[in-house]
């Protein structure tokens, strides 16, 4: 006689992965259609597919927990019988090949249901029960172009001829001709003088805004080295190679984390990870696994290593550097490369904004092409941290900013909800010990991210140097959401001349301002205090204090001209002359 618990426990575990399975069936949907997207310069369409993406999980999770409830009053059962489901649902990971996806969706589904007293590695998957070793191998993951016996020429035509695109290259022998000499420019070892030498690609291509990626090695005696060609599609004329990228380091930006995610198909997505991880040594896999498009396994990867961090280090979480925010407080472990960001309970008076539209901002953001000038944020709730590694400093502060997100239960600290990014070094503080040659190159970058956060409709509101950042690339990022919003609700005006001195002289000013009213050429006055700082911003980035130049690029957007933003250095464009 079968145990009647038994049977629920079953139907309980199978529901869940039913559940996962929909979403993954769906998430690959929409992953591969980026092909025919690509093809059709689909580019607006493009947009509304990685939003959709995004937004997808969490609405199945939310059906998964609906029809859990409906069918199970889940909530009911003790921890036992969710024991004895997830030992169920292990069994049915086995042979799986999204495993360690599916443990993350489990917990998700799971976290929704019970309060965060349960969230043991009992109930849920703190820890992966998956070895990665065991996972089956994906076959068909990458191709091996042995090149003994052939040309480079002849292997790169066969290369592409094997993604078939349905749009042929605007002049294919002469674009194979360039690339076959960015090669031998680039690679750093002599390839075609090697006895064995090949090219290891991954076999699915990586969609991103417009344009696509081959992703892969050469590899031969003398070592291997990572490539990713980028593709273009010119609506008038074909396909053509824009660039070629042999650097990890270089690598390593086009996959970072203030990067849109790729679309690129995987039916394991563990080793499409592990690939990427050998072309660039230095990635993280919970980056890896976002810049995929799988952001909750990131998540999930990135609270395991934080896990594993805490239990390796000792040094305190302190108040991080800089000039503290009027909308969140940031605290930060200096062994650890990540800040930790909760919105205060009160703003400051000047601060037309509430809890609800930061948030709104942050998921903008999420949501959003951040042209490689927006940090990406992990969202979490219920955060325990232990108590002991906090300064007394920082306890003091959250106490008195955050006191409705903060809860003490004996040795820990938990947070109801909070962001996390990627630590860069804020750039008022940069500059204050930045040599003559790397301000210039700072005060540069600074106009970049603005004129890049342009192209992809954000007007970044609050500019002050203190809200951009400089990564270890030397690039610059925007992190401050609070006050973003598109240009296209944006109203760019140029300040009217005073009328006469009292106008000039006055604290309050002499015209009118409306909701919505930028006045551009305030950026160099207003964000810009040091004059060195503005007489450089003004000899590179004049036109951005000019409300012309602002309501042209206006417009283009309304009238859904999307434009390129450059994804990597000039120097590894490829020529189309």
């Amino acid at each position: 006689m079968i145990n009647p618990d038994r049977v629920l426990e079953n139907q309980i575990a199978n529901a869940i992965l039913v559940g996962f399975k929909k979403h993954y069936r769906i998430f690959t949907e929409i992953t591969l259609a980026a092909k025919y997207r690509f093809e059709h310069c689909m580019w607006l369409e493009a947009q509304e597919a990685s939003r959709e993406r995004i937004k997808m999980y969490d609405l199945r999770v939310k059906e998964t927990v609906a029809y859990l409830r409906k069918s199970f009053d889940v909530s009911k059962h003790d921890q036992q019988v969710w024991q004895n489901v997830k030992k169920i649902y292990c069994e049915f990971l086995e042979k799986h090949r999204q495993p360690e996806l599916a443990e993350t969706f489990y917990n998700s589904v799971f976290c929704q249901i019970f309060e965060r007293r349960y969230y043991n590695n009992n109930n849920i998957f703190v820890k992966s029960t998956v070895e990665l070793n065991n996972i089956p191998h994906d076959r068909n993951l990458i191709r091996c172009y042995d090149i003994t016996q052939a040309t480079l020429l002849e292997t790169l035509n066969q290369c592409f001829d094997d993604f078939k695109l349905k749009i042929p290259l605007a002049n294919r022998h002469l674009d194979i001709l360039k690339l076959v000499a960015a090669f031998k420019r680039r690679v750093s070892f002599p390839v075609e003088k090697s006895t064995h030498y090949r090219l290891d690609v991954c076999a699915s291509l990586f969609y991103r805004n417009k344009a696509t990626y081959i992703v892969g090695r050469v590899v031969c005696r003398y070592g291997e080295q990572p490539f990713m060609l980028s593709i273009k599609n010119d609506s008038d004329s074909g396909l053509y190679f824009d660039g070629l990228i042999t650097k990890a380091h270089h690598l390593l930006m086009l996959f970072g984390f203030a990067r849109a995610y790729f679309m690129a198909y995987t039916e394991v997505p563990a080793a499409m990870v592990s690939f990427l991880q050998s072309l660039m040594p230095g990635s993280r896999r919970l980056e890896l696994y976002t810049m995929i498009g799988l952001q909750k396994q990131g998540k999930t990867e990135f609270y395991r290593d934080f896990l594993n961090h805490l239990n390796i280090s000792d040094d305190e979480f302190v108040i991080a550097p800089g000039i503290k925010g009027m909308v969140m407080t940031v605290f930060t472990l200096h062994s650890y490369p990540f800040v930790f960001k909760v919105i205060k309970d009160k703003f400051a008076p000047s601060k037309k904004v509430t809890r609800n539209i930061v948030k709104e901002k942050y998921l903008l953001v999420k949501m959003h092409d951040r042209a490689g000038r927006m940090a990406d944020t992990l969202e979490y709730s219920y955060v325990a941290f232990p108590r002991h590694r906090f300064s007394k400093e920082l306890l003091e502060e959250l106490m008195q900013v955050i006191p409705s997100q903060l809860t003490i239960e004996e040795d820990y600290i938990v947070i109801r909800h909070l962001y996390i990014e990627r630590r860069v070094k804020p750039l008022n503080i940069y500059l204050t010990t930045s040599n003559e040659q790397q301000t210039l190159r700072a005060i540069e970058e600074y106009g970049n991210t603005i004129r890049q956060l342009i192209k992809a409709n954000i007007f970044p509101g609050d500019m002050l140097l203190k809200n951009f950042g400089m990564t270890k690339q030397g690039r610059v990022v925007f992190y401050d959401y609070d006050e973003i919003s598109y240009m296209t609700d944006c109203n760019f005006r140029r300040i009217p001349p005073a009328r006469h001195l009292e106008d000039e002289m006055s604290d309050v000013p002499h015209y009118s301002i409306r909701e919505g009213d930028i006045f551009p050429e305030e950026i160099a006055t207003v964000a810009l205090t040091t004059p060195q700082h503005r007489k450089l911003f003004k000899q590179l980035h004049s036109e951005l204090l000019d409300h012309h130049y602002w309501n042209a690029r206006k417009k283009s957007i309304e009238n859904g001209v999307i434009e390129d933003v450059n994804t990597y250095p000039k120097s590894l464009r490829i020529s189309r002359r």
